[in-house]
């Protein structure tokens, strides 16, 4: 049975839901909704890792993720987004290199923006090749304020040095 929780994180509302099998799906959402009655205890962690990470205090998950009805190579990308290490980014083509699959650059944005998992499924750490800020499904804005958070020295704002 799939339940729900909504945590209030710096960045606005998620709404996290999942069941004991495995969180399917965190995204942010306009306002808070109803918790569902008695919420697992994965939920409630993953709110609790959730609040650790936008807290400084986690740099990487610890849940059980479900991605039943996914493709598998949507899954496949996932993978290798796990592996981008917290402060870190790579690019589009790193991942469809990875993958052997070296002209899949858009299959791989296209998995990038159906990541189910935002924030725990790390997809806000992939860049355009280029170095800019690209495609993130929550607008460049988030994208850059989640970069911050994880790399303050890399990704500061213009102007916010002194």
């Amino acid at each position: 049975m799939v339940q729900v929780l909504y945590y209030q994180s710096p960045m606005g509302w998620f709404e996290i839901k999942g069941s004991h099998q495995g969180i399917a799906s965190v995204k942010l959402v306009a306002q808070a909704g109803e918790n569902s009655l008695g919420v697992n205890d994965l939920l409630v962690d993953t709110a609790r890792q959730l609040d650790e990470y936008f807290h400084r205090e986690r740099e990487t998950f610890d849940v059980l993720l479900d991605w039943t009805g996914s493709t598998s190579f949507s899954q496949l990308v996932w993978m290798e987004l796990l592996k981008i290490p917290y402060g870190e980014t790579t690019t589009y083509s790193a991942i469809a290199k990875k993958l052997d699959n070296p002209n899949a650059v858009r299959a791989v944005g296209m998995a990038n923006r159906n990541n189910p998992i935002a924030i725990i499924v790390p997809c806000h750490r992939v860049i355009a090749r280029s170095g800019e800020l690209q495609g993130y499904f929550y607008g460049l804005d988030m994208k850059r304020k989640l970069l911050e958070l994880e790399n303050p020295e890399r990704f500061v704002v213009q102007g916010s040095l002194f």
